[in-house]
């Protein structure tokens, strides 16, 4: 994938201000919709079931996000799921702690079963417990590593029929037949509450406007990292608390030429070839 490929993505997203519906998690809320302002789309938090199908009809992308779950949350998201498919609306599903209990792990699957996901994005641990391998997970953090990312993207894209993104140090994303590793980001991003959920979203922003999904989820990664590196530089020892801000502040300002420059993007053999 070539940078400027990345870059252009990102200036779409700005010029077309997708609107984006999230049904995420009460932790997470408020910093997605902020993350996704200052990208440039355009966020709605909508959940009620009453509501959720005309919401998803009209969005340009539809994110889920397990992290708080409740039957009645579940319920939504079917609804807006199915409506969104109906419409051709790209489906992202966030599998947030998939694995630390039997509830959350059987939701994800039930999800990717009734719905039909376009990008499933979550740790190595999320997304191996959710096709049924086992890795170690602490709450919602992925435990100590036991295969390889590569591996693991490709068999869950592969299983599942989507784009599987794997994050981590490295982050991996396949569709089964194109896989790449994206190479940027920062240890700060471990340190805020919410910055893999908003990635999802970020993910679902740049699925609103680009077809190829595998090349929108490169892009929104490789856009949202290297935002990660920038911010951590500019606010150096500070800590978390201002890589926070700064991290707003970058998403908004970060440009083309800098994507160009910083993005380390590898494209590797897919399973089978």
């Amino acid at each position: 994938m070539k940078k400027n490929t990345i870059a252009y993505t990102l200036d779409k997203v700005r010029k077309e201000k997708p609107l984006v519906h999230n049904i995420t998690n009460v932790v997470v809320t408020n910093f997605t919709a902020n993350g996704l302002l200052a990208l440039g789309a355009s966020p709605i938090m909508a959940y009620a079931k009453e509501e959720v199908a005309d919401m998803a009809r009209v969005a340009g992308a539809l994110v889920l996000n397990i992290g708080t779950l409740d039957e009645t949350v579940v319920e939504s998201m079917i609804i807006a799921g199915k409506a969104a498919n109906e419409q051709g609306v790209p489906v992202i599903l966030d599998p947030v702690g998939a694995g630390a209990t039997p509830y959350r792990t059987d939701t994800a699957r039930k999800l990717l079963k009734e719905i039909r996901i376009s990008v499933l994005r979550g740790n190595a641990a999320e997304v191996a417990n959710v096709i049924g391998e086992k890795w170690e997970i602490k709450g919602v953090d992925a435990g100590e590593k036991n295969r390889d990312s590569i591996e693991l993207a490709q068999s869950a894209a592969q299983q599942l029929g989507l784009v599987a993104v794997v994050t981590g140090v490295d982050d991996v994303v396949s569709d089964g037949e194109e896989t790449y590793v994206v190479r940027n980001g920062h240890a700060l991003l471990t340190s805020v509450t919410g910055t893999g959920c908003l990635l999802s979203s970020v993910i679902g922003a740049f699925s609103a406007v680009e077809k190829k999904l595998v090349m929108a989820s490169v892009a929104a990664v490789a856009s949202y990292c290297v935002a990660a590196e920038m911010a951590a530089e500019r606010v150096g020892k500070e800590g978390p608390g201002s890589f926070q801000i700064e991290f707003f502040n970058t998403l908004s300002q970060v440009s083309a030429e800098e994507i160009d420059e910083l993005v380390v993007v590898k494209e590797v053999p897919s399973a089978g070839k």
